[in-house]
């Protein structure tokens, strides 16, 4: 009772209104739920100006003792709903049986939230269905986009004080690395000066993560190399005129570019998500489904050869529904399209958008810090990924200097090699890097049958 009460004043303390809902039946999916969906909006930032949207599901094995993880999909400006969907949520799309207009949904048989309480965010605003009350608070950048996540996640445990005990994560892909070890610093930075609520951090995963802007941009050269997609003697030859650094670089340093020129030719066609997989173009695609309404025909099943660009266009029909807003609980007015990947703060290698200012470079002293502290990481790569790559993650993982617990060394699912693993082990902080055999960029969405077995491995602190 007494605990009960200290929440309710923390909650009139801080203004935390609670303002969730829960979805019980969704537009292209038969029936009842067989899992519990809540969505909501958490106000936050100067005078709450900015309104966060989130997806969360309990664990749906035992949502009172399995980890609380916050999940932080890349981008920026890349929609919760994304990995929801398309990597670790409970539902993915039914492409064999959309027919028509509107696509159909199915269970997702290795969704992480079979062994953890997942909070999607769309994050910041401007993202996903996520808005903000003032043309100004849409204007973000990286430290403040860590600052918001924080505000959200301590209002929406204040909201939901039943998860306060259960060991807490943060999570996330691709541009979010930029975000993960930053968010978890401040948790636990949070936790030393006595912010209320105090959260029960336990750790981090990241995923084909960026978490250097030049080390993993740079790396992709000798990526391709080691991938065969660029010859010895042309990787060699570069790495010598461009004295291995293949960005910003000297343009009289006429050898060096001469060198890229041929890079890029042989690049060119690549898909850098999954080297091996077709490559397209989603704009193209987008066009076509544009023009679809208005000559009568259906949309599903998308016409032509596959590629997996043709699997994100059901997200982008699914969620602009009317019908499907409104089951969402979506605030009408506040977004007039949902895009899965907000272009105007996207990620293009510039310093800033009009809207986004990319002001954090490298977060790998966010990493160094974490070292210090009680603290579990999990870093995974897809090996098939160009534009993270593993080479990338593993170097400036050695810049952190901890010391090898277990070395190298396969790990399996179904008796198959699922990729090769490492364990670093410092004191009380342990870091495990593991990549993904034939996964790309991000490796749940290519193989979730590997990456379920290895989160729930990690989670429960087994040998992966």
């Amino acid at each position: 009772m007494v605990r009960v009460t200290l929440f309710l004043l923390l909650l009139l303390v801080s203004g935390v209104v609670s303002d969730h809902f829960i979805v019980e039946t969704l537009p292209g999916f038969h029936g009842k739920l067989p899992f519990t969906l809540e969505t909501g909006y958490i106000g936050v930032g100067e005078e709450e100006k900015v309104q966060l949207f989130y997806f969360f599901v309990p664990s749906e094995r035992d949502p009172l003792n399995d980890p609380l993880m916050i999940w932080l999909t890349g981008g920026p400006g890349c929609s919760g709903l994304s990995s929801f969907v398309y990597e670790i949520g409970p539902l993915t799309f039914d492409y064999a049986n959309s027919n028509g207009n509107f696509p159909k949904l199915e269970l997702n048989s290795y969704s992480w939230t079979k062994v953890a309480n997942i909070i999607f965010i769309d994050q910041p605003a401007g993202t996903g269905y996520s808005y903000a009350n003032t043309s100004e608070a849409y204007n973000c950048n990286d430290t403040l986009s860590v600052t918001l996540t924080y505000d959200f996640l301590r209002k929406w445990l204040m909201d939901h004080p039943e998860y306060l005990n259960n060991p807490l994560y943060v999570g996330g892909d691709s541009y979010s690395g930029i975000f993960v070890a930053p968010l978890t610093r401040k948790i636990y930075d949070g936790i030393e000066v006595g912010d209320k609520p105090r959260l029960n951090i336990k750790g981090y995963i990241q995923g084909n993560a960026l978490t250097d802007r030049y080390i993993d941009s740079n790396g992709r050269i000798k990526y391709a190399n080691r991938m065969g997609l660029i010859s010895d003697k042309i990787y060699q030859s570069a790495k010598t005129n461009c004295n291995g650094s293949y960005f910003d670089v000297d343009p009289h340093n006429i050898l060096c570019l001469n060198d890229l020129q041929k890079v890029t030719k042989c690049l060119k066609n690549i898909r850098r998500a999954q080297i091996l997989e077709p490559y397209c173009d989603l704009p193209y695609l987008m066009g076509i489904l544009q023009e679809t309404p208005t000559n009568g025909q259906s949309v599903f099943p998308i016409a032509g050869p596959w590629c997996r660009e043709k699997n994100y266009i059901y997200s982008y029909v699914w969620a602009n529904d009317k019908v499907v807003r409104k089951a969402l609980n979506v605030c009408e007015g506040t977004t007039l399209e949902w895009v899965r990947c907000n272009e105007s703060m996207h990620y293009r290698g510039k310093e800033r958008t009009k809207s986004y200012v990319y002001d954090v470079p490298s977060a790998i002293d966010d990493h160094r810090h974490l070292t210090s502290k009680s603290c579990r990481a999990l870093i995974y790569s897809g090996d098939h990924d160009m534009v993270v790559p593993h080479l990338s993650t593993e170097e400036w993982i050695d810049t952190l200097k901890l010391p090898i617990a277990d070395d190298w060394e396969p790990w399996f699912v179904d008796a198959q090699v699922a990729g090769y693993k490492v364990k670093y082990l410092q004191n009380d902080y342990e870091l495990t890097y593991a990549t993904v055999k034939g996964a790309g960029h991000t490796a749940p969405e290519y193989k979730p049958e590997q990456c379920l077995p290895m989160v729930d491995r990690w989670f429960s602190g087994d040998p992966l």
